[in-house]
């Protein structure tokens, strides 16, 4: 089971569209969960990164990546194989975490973080391309031919 939890939700047709169609396609090969929480508006932001971290807590399970910008970076068939190797490790969860536009808050329980660059994205287009790159290493891991 590959869960992501993210901090907000997709509100553009465009982006709720495109992660739908990566969703259907992924689930030819595992399953997957969305979860969204809730944004908190406390002042000061760090406050609401607090309280959303007692929101994404309720949700981790197995191996938990998230996405910052300081963490780990993979080419896909690097990313591919760390799938393998946490699989092989005996996780048969994988979480992936997408905070808010502030960001984590440093209690978040994680075994690993992940960057796609060391640019910065808003936090719903790194869903869809997080969604996308889950769906390349499915392609990888099962020989067909999406990834070249």
């Amino acid at each position: 089971m590959i869960r992501i939890v993210c901090v907000g939700n997709l509100k553009e047709k465009y982006l709720i569209d495109a992660c739908n169609e990566y969703i259907k396609r992924i689930t030819k090969f595992d399953k997957i969960e969305i979860i969204e929480c809730k944004e908190s508006n406390l002042n000061p932001y760090s406050l609401a990164l607090k309280n959303e971290a007692c929101e994404i807590d309720k949700h981790l399970k197995g191996y938990v990546i998230k996405l910052a910008i300081e963490g780990s970076s993979y080419s896909s068939e690097q990313f591919a194989k760390k799938f393998e190797q946490i699989k092989i490790n005996g996780y048969s969860d994988i979480t992936f975490i997408i905070g808010s536009s502030f960001g984590l808050d440093k209690s978040i329980r994680c075994d690993e973080s992940f960057s796609f660059s060391k640019l910065t994205f808003p936090h719903q287009l790194a869903r869809l391309m997080l969604l996308e790159q889950i769906y390349r290493v499915e392609t990888i891991l099962h020989h067909t031919p999406y990834h070249k």
